[in-house]
């Protein structure tokens, strides 16, 4: 199972705007440049991201994104949930709807299918934009400096 583009760019997207939660508004152009990602996609995620509640725009010359809820409030799986949709390895184990398998009640793979579904949605539930807030800090109190 892979992500496409719209959910692993509109996550560092999301992670941006989490490390800089609570100074105010990033431009779209900022945000792009930071993260690497072309601002004209970046234009059609913020929007359904936004769409979604996840993100607050802010108009004016000083105005950008910003994230809707503290970073602590937005788990890795509300953003791949907007961006991707569903998560299930497969049609028959998609939440919300129905099965039309003729085999689905006593369909061995679809068991795996959706014991896939649940370890994923439990990774992807549990972890916030301040956990890799967090991480990154982490991560850049590791740094060694030689001279």
């Amino acid at each position: 199972m892979k992500l496409s583009t719209k959910g692993r760019y509109g996550l560092k997207a999301m992670f941006e705007l989490a490390l800089h939660f609570g100074k105010g508004p990033l431009p779209l152009k900022g945000i792009a440049e930071k993260q690497n990602i072309s601002e004209h996609y970046l234009e059609q995620l913020i929007a359904t991201l936004k769409k979604d509640s996840l993100v607050n725009s802010v108009r004016g010359a000083q105005g950008g994104y910003l994230l809707a809820k503290e970073p602590k409030n937005i788990t890795v799986g509300d953003i791949i949930r907007s961006l991707e949709g569903s998560i299930a390895p497969s049609d028959c184990v998609i939440e919300g709807e129905a099965v039309d398998c003729p085999k689905g009640e006593y369909c061995v793979t679809r068991g795996v299918w959706m014991k896939i579904r649940d370890s994923i949605n439990d990774v992807i539930d549990s972890l916030t934009l301040q956990d890799m807030v967090d991480e990154q800090k982490n991560i850049d109190g590791n740094y060694m400096y030689y001279i």
